[in-house]
């Protein structure tokens, strides 16, 4: 069997349950610092799938070698559960950026937002929120919408695979969600909200599956030594 370090270097796919508030980066500088630590040695480091800072959750980092199967991991389904808040939108469609009013939602039942959430359901096309990293003219996105310039962003292919309502407790409404790569789930809670005529954003957002690893399987950053 071979050592720590030489299996880092050699590769391996570190399950990582990434903090609130922490960035994809930030875990990736912390895994590269201690791995170089391990191993004496700097070696690659890479993540397969950005969490945004406010979302907490399963991130796969990869060591060495692994870091040549990022794009596989990516591309598999993964799994969300987390809240949206009905009434009231925001500019990034969660808490990045601050709330303003939307529509009435007292008078919405179980069997309309049911209805909502399985028309969001299978193949569709989806328009990423301007808060992103889609690249505009070489620039992402987000590098536009933080100076109020307007962009337009084309919808590109997703399939949502399982939009379940786990609980409902007006404005607040919980969620589990199965879908493809490149699905936004913030985008998903503009279209549920305009689906419902009265707005909703994302207020909590957790990563627990990707294809089948899962984020019981996984340490907190702050267990590295």
């Amino acid at each position: 069997m071979e050592t720590p370090d030489k299996e880092l270097e050699a590769g391996r796919a570190l399950l990582i349950d990434k903090p609130y508030t922490w960035t994809s980066f930030d875990v990736v500088g912390k895994v590269r610092v201690w791995a170089k630590r391990q191993c004496g040695k700097k070696i690659k480091v890479g993540h397969a799938g950005t969490l945004d800072p406010l979302a907490t959750g399963l991130l796969i980092v990869c060591t060495g070698k692994f870091t040549k199967r990022i794009e596989e991991f990516q591309a598999q389904e993964k799994e969300y559960t987390g809240t949206f808040m009905l009434g009231s939108t925001t500019p990034s469609y969660d808490l990045e950026t601050e709330p303003v009013p939307g529509g009435p939602y007292a008078h919405l039942q179980p069997q309309d937002l049911q209805a909502a959430a399985e028309r969001l359901s299978g193949p569709q096309q989806q328009v990423p929120p301007v808060f992103s990293a889609v690249k505009v003219g070489g620039k992402k996105a987000y590098e536009y919408a933080r100076k109020d310039k307007e962009v337009v962003l084309q919808p590109k292919p997703i399939t949502v695979y399982a939009f379940e309502l786990t609980r409902i407790a007006l404005p607040e409404v919980d969620f589990r969600i199965v879908c493809s790569k490149g699905t936004y789930i913030r985008a998903l809670a503009r279209d549920f909200g305009e689906l419902l005529g009265c707005g909703a954003h994302l207020t909590a957002l957790r990563r627990t599956r990707i294809g089948t690893f899962d984020v019981r399987d996984a340490i907190s950053p702050l267990e590295l030594p």
